[in-house]
C-alpha cells in the first residue's frame, strides 16, 4: 500500500512540476528600439520574474510540513501499539 501511494505520488508531482514551472520563464526581448540617438545605451532591459519563486518554496514547505506530521503520527501509532502489547 504504501510503495503504490509513493508512486502515485510522484507520478502526480513530475506530472504538476512543468505546469507550475512553466510561469518562471523570463519573456522575449521586445522589439528593438528607434535609432537615431547614438549615444544612448540601448532599449529598455527585459527582466524575468521574480515573484514565481515564491510559490515553488510554499509548496514545498507545505509537502516538508506535512512528512514531519506524518512521521509524529507513525510514532505515536507505534508507541500506541508497544503499550497495548
Amino acid at each position: 500500500m504504501k510503495k503504490s501511494l509513493r508512486r502515485i505520488v510522484l507520478v502526480v508531482q513530475f506530472i504538476l512540476l512543468p505546469l507550475l514551472i512553466s510561469g518562471v520563464f523570463a519573456d522575449p526581448p521586445g522589439p528593438p528600439g528607434p535609432g537615431g540617438d547614438p549615444g544612448g545605451s540601448g532599449g529598455i532591459p527585459v527582466g524575468g520574474p521574480i515573484d514565481d519563486g515564491i510559490g515553488i518554496l510554499l509548496a514545498l514547505g507545505i509537502t516538508y510540513g506535512c512528512f514531519k506530521i506524518y512521521e509524529i503520527w507513525k510514532k505515536r501509532a507505534a508507541l500506541k501499539q508497544e503499550e497495548s502489547v
